[in-house]
């Protein structure tokens, strides 16, 4: 099992791909709200034909759930993607928690664990934890298990926060070019809805001179990150 160290020196970064990257999560939040808004639409055109009280009942179950699918990924993709008050911030360990909870519960065929320390994250941790939490739920294509955990540490007399995502499952399909996009090693050309995630969390840990790691197995793909505490 292959390990790759990551970004870990602050460098400037680039507008030109930081506007590509912006623009790619924007895609990305797009792609991943298309079913259930169109759940929406569709459950709400049929209720407006349906006599059938028993029908109407299943259509407004129907509207509930792609309702409610719905407003948990726009919470998921608003913490994870936005940059609201900036990264200087401590979240609460419960609300990318629950963030996350609510993802795997839509998906229904993954066990989220989870191994948090303290109570809570600076902003910037919490951003990293949810979309490792993409990637790996991303990769169980056929369902498995997601353990993460997050504690703080002294690693050479500074602060920092580890973080650690594991997916394990029948199967995990991880794309190449998520890794490359992680060790900021991909083309321009290269980056898409799917890998701009990845790529927008190597300029977190280079902006906070933090460190990246992925080691990847047949069934299981392990996500780890080391990021400064103030």
């Amino acid at each position: 099992m292959a390990m790759t160290m990551l970004a870990d020196a602050p460098a400037q970064i680039d507008r030109e791909l930081a506007l590509d990257i912006a623009s790619l999560l924007c895609s990305r939040l797009c792609h991943d709200m298309l079913s259930p808004v169109g759940a929406l639409a569709n459950g709400i055109e049929l209720l407006a034909e349906e006599k059938d009280p028993e029908m109407r009942k299943r259509c407004l179950e129907l509207l509930e759930q792609s309702a409610r699918i719905s407003a948990d990924k726009l919470k998921f993709f608003r913490l994870a993607f936005g940059a609201a008050g900036g990264f200087g911030e401590w979240i609460p360990v419960g609300e990318p928690r629950a963030l996350v909870d609510a993802l795997v519960g839509n998906n229904g065929r993954i066990e989220a664990r989870w191994q948090f320390s303290g109570e809570t994250l600076p902003k910037a941790a919490v951003k990293v934890v949810l979309n490792f939490a993409l990637i790996a739920i991303d990769a169980l294509i056929r369902g498995g298990t997601l353990d993460l955990a997050a504690e703080p540490r002294d690693l050479d007399g500074r602060q920092v926060i580890e973080i650690v995502v594991r997916a394990a499952g029948p199967r995990v399909a991880f794309d190449a070019a998520v890794g490359r996009a992680l060790e900021g090693q991909g083309a321009l050309g290269e980056l898409s809805s799917r890998t701009a995630p990845a790529a927008m969390l190597h300029q977190l840990a280079v902006a906070t001179g933090g460190q990246l790691q992925y080691a990847l197995a047949e069934d299981s793909l392990v996500l780890g990150a080391m990021l400064p505490v103030g």
